[in-house]
């Protein structure tokens, strides 16, 4: 019989863990919408609040634990995982097995939104989406949800519109080419797309917002 692989191991762990991954996900989106639901009621056209969720796929989950642990999986150049440390990969170790994203235009409104979900999760940890320069682009926080799990995470971002959607699209895009999207010329062109985006964004809300006789 051929033996167990890592990636085995893991693949199985996560099909066991995947129903408590949805009912976090499903739980922090529940509680998102609940208490950002005056904000949503409050706003003036054209501003604009979307909920957005998401439940992290084998595949992602296994290249996300490679990633943080400087690994590769088997196959590819690089190191791998270490068939000896078997039992000291978990995909419990992520933070973003089950996510949300909140989609806010205009950027006025991001501190509305992130004062009211951090007043609701006082307990979860900042982990900032930072650009080229560390500069934020937007708020990031992970942590768990306990009555739906005690040992998954559950992580919620709060994004500018058009960036969010825009990281949809690059991230469909760019996912099975990461050495592209990695490679200094690619992180120049998105941080110039990011940086474009932020200044239209800037640019409608200024005017939006100006007296006009």
């Amino acid at each position: 019989m051929q033996e167990r692989t890592v990636e085995d191991r893991l693949r199985e762990e996560y099909f066991d863990l995947l129903p408590e991954i949805q009912r976090v996900v499903w739980q922090l989106e529940a509680e998102i919408r609940f208490h950002t639901l005056q904000i949503l009621h409050d706003l003036k056209d054209p501003e604009q609040l979307l909920v957005k969720s998401r439940v992290k796929d084998c595949d992602s989950a296994l290249k996300s634990l490679v990633q943080r642990r400087g690994l590769r999986l088997s196959g590819g150049e690089g190191r791998r995982f270490d068939p000896e440390a078997l039992e000291g990969y978990s995909l419990l170790s992520l933070e973003d097995l089950a996510g949300v994203r909140v989609l806010v235009f205009p950027n006025r409104r991001l501190n509305e939104v992130d004062s009211a979900l951090r007043s609701h999760f006082p307990d979860w940890t900042f982990k900032p989406i930072r650009n080229e320069g560390r500069a934020v682009l937007a708020p990031k926080y992970y942590g768990t949800c306990p009555s739906a799990s005690r040992r998954v995470f559950g992580e919620y971002q709060i994004v500018p519109m058009l960036i969010g959607l825009f990281w949809e699209v690059e991230h469909s895009a760019m996912y099975k080419f990461r050495a592209v999207a990695n490679s200094k010329e690619m992180r120049d062109r998105r941080a110039d797309v990011e940086r474009s985006l932020s200044q239209f964004e800037d640019g409608v809300e200024r005017f939006l917002h100006t007296p006009r006789s």
